[in-house]
């Protein structure tokens, strides 16, 4: 029981603390600090208290059912290889955390830098963690999401959200075919459990869909770990801060494809296919990065091409997939993440502590920066495979793989000496990153002068080094059991016997390793003194590049050919969009639903009434006329639009829909409000249009109601043939049976609403919060410029502040209600706030049982806040009733949501609501249920949208109240001031015709 606890906390832990993260102060550096690092700690702890449990293949799960008939539950899983690398998220997090502490400048966000790392550490542990395979493809996105969010962390600077944009597209594409993969995989296995996938491998490959799963799958990887040809991505990311590079791109994001690589090497290896595709991917991606990273003048551009040659090594020992390879493969991820991030930090100092990153400007660091320098030469040394440091015994491991005898194909017969030439690369541009740096005559023009780093920002590399050191000199002492449990969690009883020992004796891996050192020396001795003047790649790489390549598809597809469908479809007047959305959505209506003779009303005129026949004609001649009026007299068209409105809420009544019929009405006063409010922003009148264009006002017009009329005669027909079905032969009566005894209510509507659909409606909330938020944004920058009010310029509107700040709010009140005839509404309404929250309160306890609920409740409370903003001026209501929307809203959603998941710590899905009743002292017995308090975020989500909308609209008005009192005043002050005598001058003559001239 406590290991599933753990495995729950450890999946939860980073979210929560990045949400405490980001609601910290920006001036409370040393709290989000110890609040980040305090997350990194637990999860340490926890993992250490489970390593027992998976230290011997084992497997600890933790499942939440959410959708059983679809095979989709949230399932966690943990055994010894995701252990491992779970150490690697919150081991190498936690330096980061504390090595960023001092890297940023007090300037920076910090709040949102550590939320954001936190949030991104969550998405990894999740997709780690993941035990079905859908849901490890949510999480594998989110970690595309968050890196998107750190790498444009400096988002003034160009280059950064240029990376950033890069790296969302090509792994978020990349995630795409990801997921299609595992949709097909999920499909040919009969379920998404990542067991009984990791179990079918057989099945898998004998299957007719193993090509399209492999390519898709390897899409996914391969675009997340950067390989050729998507390898483009990562140098461009290195616009991120340091502490950014440090953790995900060497660390945690980029070892997610090689993760998955190896995770899903029993299912999908062992074929021709994915021996060539993937090995041959791994060598040309080891190659390509070494050869560019040698001609690299930035330090980070260096370490960013050294990556992806590391990763290349790892992909193509995947590739090969034998049991060594699979051990060396889970080998190299450890040490290359500990070596790559002391290494990204050491640069990170470097560019801290001189001001520049420039390798043509660097040198003699070791004079001024001894520490830092032996810390680099360490880990740089263990980069290019030196002996007795962790990167010479993986990389040993390597060459013995690839020197074996695989397949006989060339690509394996060439395997050993592809290997070797890399790694001369590999040597050679490690070597040029310790003697140019920190070896030769110190630098005289740097814009710092360079100086050893604050103590804790040197201690995260002094650490990774140290272990960089007794992994190399101690490997099975220190990681023996630790590699083991993940090597047999990954081959279970096909797991090698192999072993860590130092020396192995004058083999052929070693004899590999010492010819690529020799050779990668006298390559750098060759080629040093033309690598600070040449260019960034050698000329045979640059010419044509996957980055030109990729940018040249984004050019065609997200310029040129939108420009030229905007040109044929497209509009600037969203009157033209919204008709061509509704045209084509009925259109597709019509072709689903024809021939369909279902729509046929089954006895519908058997109870003909003609009184509501009489209803439903007074309510199209509403609609009717209010399409007329919209012409000349808005005001009336808006009062017979709620005509209609009102007729289609006694339509609910008369159908036994009394809960429809309540929300209705109010949302039909909530709409017809704040559409009062909107009227002189609204397109020109018929008569405002001069005479020239109002053919063709009237023929779009004529073209609007046809477009209307058709429509709105199909979801009558629909709505109609639903409705008129005998009892007994709807999924609504399913509902009015087990209302009560499966929901604990009468009212089966809200029941609908709270218990059985409750994840539409908290989708529904969030979508209403995201529309108030827009709306709001769209209203805060709206600078409106209707003939009721002078404007000079465009000008007067840009000299205005937002509507959100206090100065816009107190600047002026509106005009002083002298006459009776508006003070008399304005004081009835001030009284009726009470009775309206009253009425609120009413609805919002009765809504589980008899017409009301949460929606019902909310849209009441807003409309006795509507008519204090219509009754009186914007400073008297905001003075006296203090309403935060946003909070509201996101406390709503917050609630939702823990309500919701209170049901998984009684092991029910997300959103089960209880229902029992509870004995009162003096009352007795009281039904009560957890959808009320469901119920309760609901209405405040309601409340908080509402609000919002109205606000930005008060303010909007308040601002051109503001606006036509300034030019009032404006125009008073040029008439009342003296006009000026002007000295009269005779007339210029007129000037002379060619005709007069010649």
């Amino acid at each position: 029981m406590l290991a599933h606890n753990l495995i729950l906390i450890l999946s939860v832990l980073p979210f929560a603390g990045a949400i405490l993260a980001t609601t910290m102060p920006v001036t409370a550096r040393n709290a989000e600090v110890a609040l980040a690092g305090g997350v990194m700690i637990a999860g340490l702890i926890a993992l250490f208290l489970l390593f027992p449990e998976v230290s011997d293949g084992g497997v600890i799960r933790r499942t939440v059912e959410w959708v059983p008939s679809a095979s989709l539950d949230i399932a966690l899983r943990l055994d010894g290889f995701a252990w491992l690398m779970l150490v690697l998220v919150y081991g190498i997090g936690l330096l980061v955390v504390i090595y960023a502490r001092y890297y940023l400048s007090p300037s920076d966000p910090v709040p949102r830098f550590y939320g954001l790392l936190l949030a991104f550490a969550g998405a990894m542990v999740g997709m780690l963690m993941a035990g079905n395979i859908i849901l490890l493809v949510v999480f594998w996105e989110l970690t595309s999401i968050f890196s998107f969010l750190l790498i444009g962390y400096w988002h003034q600077n160009a280059a950064a959200r240029d990376g950033a944009r890069t790296a969302l597209i090509v792994t978020g594409a990349g995630g795409m075919a990801l997921l299609g993969a595992m949709i097909l995989l999920g499909q040919v296995v009969g379920s998404y459990d990542l067991d009984e996938v990791l179990a079918a491998g057989d099945i898998v490959r004998a299957h007719g869909f193993y090509p399209w799963i492999l390519g898709l799958f390897l899409i996914g990887a391969f675009t997340k770990s950067a390989q050729f040809p998507f390898h483009f991505w990562l140098p461009n990311a290195m616009a991120a801060p340091t502490p950014v590079s440090a953790y995900l791109h060497s660390a945690t994001m980029v070892k997610a494809g090689v993760f998955l690589l190896v995770r899903f090497s029993p299912v999908l290896s062992g074929t021709a296919a994915w021996f060539w595709i993937v090995a041959g991917t791994g060598m040309a991606t080891l190659i390509v990065g070494a050869v560019i990273a040698l001609y690299r003048n930035d330090l980070k551009g260096l370490l960013a091409y050294s990556t992806i040659s590391h990763l290349g090594l790892i992909t193509a020992l995947a590739g090969i997939g034998s049991g060594g390879a699979i051990v060396a493969a889970i080998f190299h991820i450890m040490n290359h993440a500990v070596f790559k991030a002391s290494l990204f930090m050491a640069a990170g100092i470097i560019d801290h502590e001189t001001g520049t990153r420039d390798m043509r400007r660097l040198s003699g660091l070791r004079h001024s920066m001894p520490r830092t320098a032996a810390l680099a030469i360490v880990a740089a040394a263990a980069m290019g495979g030196v002996p007795l440091l962790n990167g010479f015994l993986s990389k040993e491991m390597f060459f013995a793989e690839a020197a074996e005898w695989h397949n006989g194909t060339w690509l394996d017969v060439a395997l050993p000496y592809l290997a070797t030439f890399a790694s001369m690369f590999t040597v050679a541009y490690s070597l040029r990153f310790i003697l140019t740096v920190f070896f030769g005559p110190p630098a005289t023009d740097l814009p710092k002068e360079p100086h050893e780093p604050p103590t804790w920002m040197r201690r995260p590399v002094e650490l990774l080094v140290l272990i960089v050191l007794l992994v190399g000199l101690f490997p099975q002492a220190l990681i023996g059991t630790v590699l083991q449990s993940g090597v047999l969690s990954v081959l279970g009883e096909n797991a090698p016997e192999y072993s860590l020992a130092l020396w192995h004796g004058f083999n052929i891996a070693l004899m590999m390793s010492l010819t690529a050192m020799v050779l990668g020396a006298a390559l750098y001795l060759a080629a040093a003194p033309r690598l600070s003047r040449a260019n960034e790649a050698p000329a045979f790489l640059s010419r044509v590049s996957a980055q030109s390549v990729f940018d040249r598809v984004m050019l065609i597809g997200t310029r040129r050919l939108p420009l030229a469908a905007y040109g044929r479809l497209g509009s600037r007047r969203l009157q033209v969009q919204m008709r061509l959305i509704v045209v084509l959505v009925a259109c597709g209506a019509i072709w689903s639903l024809w021939g369909a003779t279902r729509l046929l009303p089954l006895n519908a005129f058997d109870n003909f009434q003609w009184s509501f026949a009489l209803l439903w004609f007074a309510g199209c001649a509403c609609a009717i006329g209010a399409a007329i009026q919209a012409k000349y007299h808005r005001f009336a068209a808006l009062a017979l639009l709620g005509g209609a409105g009102l007729v289609t809420a006694v339509t609910f009544a008369c159908f036994s829909a009394p809960d429809l019929a309540v929300t209705q009405l109010l949302v039909e006063i909530v709409t017809t409000v704040l559409l009062l409010l909107g009227l002189r922003w609204l397109p020109k009148r018929m008569r405002e249009i001069p005479g020239d264009q109002r053919p063709q006002a009237r023929a779009r017009r004529l073209q609007d109601m046809v477009i209307a009329s058709i429509c709105g005669a199909g979801v009558a027909a629909i709505a109609f043939a639903v409705m008129s079905v005998p009892p007994g032969l709807t999924i609504g009566d399913w509902f009015r049976r087990n209302a009560y005894s499966e929901g604990g209510g009468t009212n089966a509507v809200n029941v609908i609403l709270v218990d059985f659909r409750a994840f539409d409606t908290f989708g529904e909330i969030t979508v209403l919060a995201i529309v108030a938020l827009t709306c709001y944004s769209l209203l805060r920058r709206f600078r409106p410029a209707p003939e009721s009010v002078a404007l000079p310029s465009q000008q007067t509107f840009n000299e205005l502040p937002p509507i959100s700040r206090k100065a816009d709010r107190e600047a002026v009140d509106e005009p002083t209600r002298h006459d009776v005839m508006m003070h008399v509404p304005s004081v009835i309404m001030q009284w009726m706030f009470p009775v309206t929250i009253a009425i609120s309160a009413y609805l919002f306890l009765r809504g589980h049982d008899l017409p009301g609920g949460g929606f019902a409740g909310g849209v009441a409370f807003a409309i006795g806040l509507l008519l204090q903003y219509l009754a009186t001026n914007v400073r008297w209501i905001e003075s006296r009733i203090i309403i935060l929307p946003i909070r509201w809203m996101g406390l709503g959603l917050l609630f939702a949501a823990l309500v919701g998941m209170g049901s998984a710590l009684f092991g029910y899905p997300f959103l089960t609501a209880h229902a029992q009743y509870v004995h009162l002292p003096f009352i007795g017995q009281v039904p009560a249920a957890t959808a009320l308090l469901f119920d309760l975020g609901v209405f405040a989500v309601v409340v908080g949208s509402v609000v919002l909308i109205q606000i930005a609209i008060a303010h909007q008005s308040l601002r051109s109240a503001r606006l036509r009192a300034r030019e009032e005043a404006r125009e008073e002050e040029a008439r009342e001031a003296p006009q000026p005598i002007l000295p009269t001058t005779p007339p210029a003559p007129p000037p002379i015709t060619p005709q007069e001239a010649r």
